[in-house]
């Protein structure tokens, strides 16, 4: 954890929300820089990401590769931007360098890699896969007596891929607890709305099928997004996943709910009028 226990929820959630809304500036900043990217997704994703960055995991940005350190794969790896404006935000490195996403010779590429990027634990773009390097992570954290932690985040459209399904049902064979899920619920994906492509409901009833424990939640608000955490946390003998509801481009009005800002990039019009919406911080939601 990295922030104090003895807050309340509410300014815990508060806290975070003003995090969040800063983090969806960088994307929005990035990827308009950029003129290509994946705002979409990353901005319904920015909630959950910064629970995790600014609450629960356990890191040391001064030591990227800290044994202990808790480990998180962005699964969707297209929402890179969302994760390079955590990284930054915690010191993982300069600010600064958010503007140099997709430029040649950048480290921040159009999909995460861990090769170059501290702070990232996979190399991710290619749906469907980062579940299964999860629960690899989980097993040597299990093997080596570790008690650091495996955070995944999925993307709704990304559970129509085999793979997803192949690796929940080894997470649960392994009773792996110490491996967490979240899943981004915005229900759109690149081709349309998820239960027109191909859709992977019912998702809560089928995890639950696969021998995960399964929260529901509203992915956009702390004061459940922490808790459910907490709970996922206390969990035992099973891999946990959080469902979390959210909006496509969430913050930004004319992004909002459109399957069209997946992977477009604003111009810079359209940046002066999502960054002057999101210098509004609401209630914690």
């Amino acid at each position: 954890m990295v922030m104090e226990h003895d807050l309340s929820l509410d300014d815990l959630s508060q806290g975070l929300a003003q995090k969040a809304q800063r983090i969806r500036q960088h994307i929005v900043r990035m990827i308009g820089e950029a003129g290509s990217g994946h705002p979409g997704g990353s901005l319904s994703a920015a909630d959950l990401v910064t629970s995790l960055f600014f609450q629960e995991l356990r890191l040391d940005p001064a030591h990227p590769d800290w044994p202990a350190r808790d480990r998180f794969i962005l699964s969707k790896g297209h929402a890179a931007p969302v994760l390079y404006a955590a990284l930054a935000e915690r010191g993982f490195f300069p600010v600064e360098e958010l503007l140099t996403l997709r430029k040649i010779g950048a480290r921040l590429q159009g999909h995460p890699d861990c090769r170059k990027v501290p702070g990232v634990e996979m190399s991710t773009g290619s749906l469907g896969q980062g579940l299964s390097v999860a629960n690899g992570l989980a097993l040597a954290g299990r093997l080596d007596r570790s008690n650091y932690r495996v955070y995944v985040l999925l993307g709704d459209g990304e559970c129509e891929e085999g793979q997803i399904w192949e690796a929940a049902m080894l997470a649960a064979h392994y009773g792996l607890d110490n491996l967490v899920a979240l899943l981004d619920y915005n229900g759109l994906q690149i081709d349309g709305p998820i239960q027109e492509v191909l859709s992977p409901d019912p998702l809560a009833d089928r995890w639950r099928a696969f021998g995960w424990a399964v929260q529901e939640i509203d992915g956009h608000d702390f004061k459940q997004i922490i808790p459910a955490l907490n709970q996922a946390r206390e969990t035992k003998g099973q891999p946990s996943i959080i469902i979390a509801r959210t909006v496509k481009g969430k913050g930004v009005s004319f992004m909002e709910h459109q399957v069209g800002w997946h992977g477009t990039a604003p111009n810079q019009e359209q940046v002066v009028q999502a960054l002057a919406e999101l210098e509004v911080v609401g209630d914690g939601r």
